[in-house]
């Protein structure tokens, strides 16, 4: 008898390429070098850049000008270690809010020192999708705010 005819299921989610890892790499290295033009490089020009307490900024200008603005008059330097990457192809969402795609999921340390010579220190997760250009278009950042707004007291 014949072998049958094999069909495999597309999965839900599968990991994605590496290549996404390393863009994750070169814009971490480039925002902590001050170099937020390297950063926004991989950005799409109508990326959307969400932070979990509901702030948003819209368009990759303006996530330029804020991180830039941050950069020069609020963060003194700004460094991450003890990175970890995953690479997500979503083939069918599980929510109706999540965007089908190419996810790169983020968790590192980060350690800055702000301009009034305080420090802060913690965990982020970052969601990072791309469009079909390879291009961020969406990221949501998790970060704890009371150590950011303690660092930024005089």
């Amino acid at each position: 008898p014949a072998a049958a005819a094999e069909t495999k299921e597309t999965p839900p989610a599968e990991f994605a390429d590496a290549k996404y890892v390393d863009i994750g790499k070169k814009g971490l290295a480039a925002l902590s070098a001050g170099d937020v033009d390297g950063w926004v490089a991989a950005y799409a020009d109508n990326a959307m850049y969400y932070w979990n307490g509901g702030d948003s900024i819209s368009g990759k200008a303006a996530i330029a000008e804020y991180w830039k603005k941050r950069r020069t008059e609020v963060i003194d330097s700004l460094n991450y270690s003890s990175d970890i990457w995953l690479p997500v192809k979503v083939n069918t969402p599980q929510q109706a809010a999540q965007a089908p795609g190419v996810w790169l999921l983020g968790w590192y340390k980060v350690n800055a020192k702000y301009k009034t010579g305080k420090r802060m220190s913690q965990w982020i997760h970052t969601d990072m999708h791309f469009d079909a250009n390879d291009k961020v278009d969406r990221v949501i950042m998790y970060s704890d705010r009371a150590p950011i707004n303690e660092a930024l007291k005089k």
